[in-house]
């Protein structure tokens, strides 16, 4: 987002002639509870986290590749804290709308998303076409893809996820539609994915946080305590997972930044943050945003910051 615009489970091993040949012999020879044992591991073990199990799991975890059409696999295995609905970790009744900035289409609909809406302390553009790097990946195909993959890991847990947007209308939403639709859910917490298009040299992510408005519509101070908590534990767990650094041009290094002109949080009357994951206009930042690999890290990290939130 620019600042000029609004706002797979890995296989099991395949077993070898010789080895079922050797199990057959044994178990016509050796008691039943050894037998039990080698059948045991014959099947590989069970599925108890340990080191195979967490070797075999890591080796899956570059393979959602470097191509910026590579699509999110089912690797929110991969989590930490991953559970089946239900179990003890579980997120059941939980709601997350995830707001993946822009929409592919937008830049076909200019008088639509020029028109203004109302934000609470003055009006604003609907939305923008959002930037893009230097060899054409656009902001909104990597808001996309991250939402697709973020959504995967948080319904693993349990939550029930919303997207404001999947690419299935003309343009938009408009900003202050953007958070309608979270109040509107009664989200536990709502997290808009966003690019920068800074200039080049500018580098790294942020967190971005709302400020206390109450003027017009507008009316975010009791959503700013629980706003900045989410918006730290983000900020942390996307810096682990992704390796990355907080912004070297906003924020003073914090990786967080308070704003009072955006739609999308002003209007928002639930917990609500906007993290910008890089500068699309840097080249290196750009070998990052554009690699499948690192978007599966950075969905993996806003996930972990959201659970961490919801679990108090």
């Amino acid at each position: 987002m620019s600042y000029v615009g609004p706002d797979f489970d890995p296989p099991r091993p395949r077993r070898s002639p010789l080895r079922r040949t050797l199990t057959v012999v044994l178990a016509a020879l050796v008691p039943g509870a050894l037998l039990g044992w080698l059948a045991f591991e014959t099947l590989g073990g069970a599925d108890d986290g340990g080191p195979g199990r967490a070797g075999a799991t890591s080796s899956t975890a570059g393979s959602a590749g470097g191509d910026p059409d590579d699509k999110p696999g089912a690797s929110a295995s991969q989590s930490p804290t991953a559970s089946a609905p239900g179990g003890a970790r579980s997120l059941a009744g939980k709601v997350v709308v995830i707001d993946p900035g822009h929409n592919p289409a937008n830049f076909e609909h200019t008088d639509e998303i020029n028109s203004k809406v109302d934000i609470g302390t003055h009006k604003k553009e609907c939305d923008t076409t959002g930037t893009a790097t230097n060899s054409g990946y656009t902001e909104a195909a990597f808001t996309l893809d991250v939402a697709h993959r973020l959504r995967a890991l948080l319904e693993r847990q349990g939550a029930t996820v919303k997207l404001t947007q999947d690419a299935d209308r003309p343009y938009g939403p408009c900003i202050d539609e953007r958070a309608r639709i979270g109040n509107s859910a009664h989200a536990d917490a709502v997290v808009s994915v966003h690019a920068d298009g800074a200039a080049s040299g500018q580098r790294g992510f942020h967190v971005i946080l709302p400020g206390a408005v109450h003027e017009g519509g507008a009316d975010t101070r009791a959503i700013v305590a629980p706003s900045r908590e989410l918006g730290e534990l983000i900020a942390d767990d996307f810096a682990e997972s992704t390796d990355t650094s907080p912004s070297n041009y906003v924020g003073d290094g914090t990786g967080l930044v308070t704003r009072e002109d955006l739609g999308g949080l002003n209007l928002s009357t639930v917990p609500k943050v906007f993290i910008e994951c890089g500068n699309m206009r840097d080249s290196k930042d750009a070998a990052l945003l554009t690699s499948g690999a690192w978007r599966q890290k950075a969905a993996q990290g806003i996930s972990e910051g959201i659970v961490s939130f919801l679990r108090g």
